[in-house]
């Protein structure tokens, strides 16, 4: 089923036998969710948590941010008290994850989507605005690039400015600071707007089909001359950054984006900007869906995740005019949560 959004719609589960069986007995000596994953989500995770503290008799989860594939591989390590509850994740479970968690025994899991964020690329309020597409952050990032000459072949990246690029953009060096590898929005972002940029370009584009690893290796493999900076896991020390470096651009996602506005400014990307309404709309090209993920073999055994799930997924937070919204996270429809709502009462399973 398709989201309004255009998305393949997940499963959204907790398994309907929420089995202890080889969950260490130590976990019973834990009194607190554990959480790990995606720098994005935890500001989100991390408000529901405390007023998940303040307004039940269960303590405040513990939240780390790990990473979206930092977290899913924690996660799927094992069952236990050494293991994390619930991850964040800025992109959906690839299949080599969920097998991974299978092989390790993690064989019940709860996948929620919460909502939809933007990834903004942004730079200081103090320099002037990027108008560009998604072309030109592709010719601007990938390591490989069409000829400037216009036949059909891939050379080695030789664009300096972003002038060099399309004429209408400042006669400024390329310097984007972003995400590493391991980050959820990494991989959203070479999927949305690196592939999109990409595929704007007829020969590459067919490469899809005829010859798909090299297809990705393209589109998805960024430069490593420094014009992109990998700036880790934190987004507001890119933010920081950023303020110190006005001629820089950075990639994060919209909550950032919305909590630093008076410091950071998004780009104009395809005719829009990174704001609530166009990413609600899908008219903003590079957004994303939200999830965490929780390892059912633990609730019951770990005090408060059924209670810090219906948190999450109540009208009051995720809603329309829920907390989280003010926060800066872009809600789902109303069919998209009572479908979510319905499936984790219901206690459905993950399958991929």
């Amino acid at each position: 089923m398709l989201t309004k959004k255009g998305k393949n719609k997940p499963a959204l589960l907790i398994g309907a036998a929420l089995v202890t069986v080889g969950l260490s007995t130590q976990a019973m000596a834990r009194d607190y969710i554990s959480i790990v994953g995606s720098s994005t989500v935890y500001p989100f995770a991390t408000v529901v948590a405390e007023r998940f503290g303040k307004v039940t008799d269960f303590k405040t989860p513990k939240i780390e941010a790990t990473g979206s594939g930092g977290g899913l591989k924690l996660f799927c390590s094992g069952i236990g008290i050494d293991t994390p509850d619930i991850t964040n994740s800025s992109r959906r479970i690839k299949s080599s994850e969920f097998e991974m968690c299978q092989s390790n025994g993690v064989t019940n899991i709860v996948e929620v989507l919460i909502g939809y964020d933007g990834i903004a690329i942004a730079n200081s309020v103090e320099a002037e605005q990027f108008e560009m597409s998604t072309q030109d952050l592709f010719l601007a990032l990938a390591a490989e690039v069409p000829n400037p000459d216009g036949s059909a072949t891939l050379v080695e990246n030789p664009y300096k400015l972003w002038s060099d690029i399309n004429d209408a953009l400042p006669s400024r060096r390329i310097e984007v600071m972003g995400p590493p590898p391991t980050s959820g929005t990494r991989d959203a972002f070479v999927e949305l707007a690196m592939e999109g940029g990409c595929d704007t370009f007829d020969f590459i584009k067919e490469m899809k089909s005829s010859d798909s690893d090299t297809h990705k290796r393209v589109c998805h493999t960024m430069r490593e001359d420094g014009a992109y900076v990998e700036a880790g896991e934190n987004d507001n020390l890119i933010v920081q950054k950023l303020e110190a470096n006005p001629d820089a651009l950075g990639i994060f996602g919209f909550s950032f984006l919305e909590q630093n506005s008076d410091k950071v400014q998004s780009s104009v990307i395809d005719g829009f900007e990174a704001d609530f309404d166009s990413i609600a709309d899908g008219d903003y090209a590079i957004s994303r869906p939200l999830y965490f993920y929780v390892k059912a073999q633990h609730a019951g055994t770990v005090p408060g995740i059924e209670e810090y799930l219906a948190e999450f997924t109540s009208e009051g937070a995720f809603g329309e005019d829920g907390y989280l919204a003010d926060k800066g996270m872009i809600p789902l429809d109303e069919e998209e949560r009572d479908e979510v709502s319905n499936a984790v009462s219901e206690l459905q399973a993950l399958e991929l």
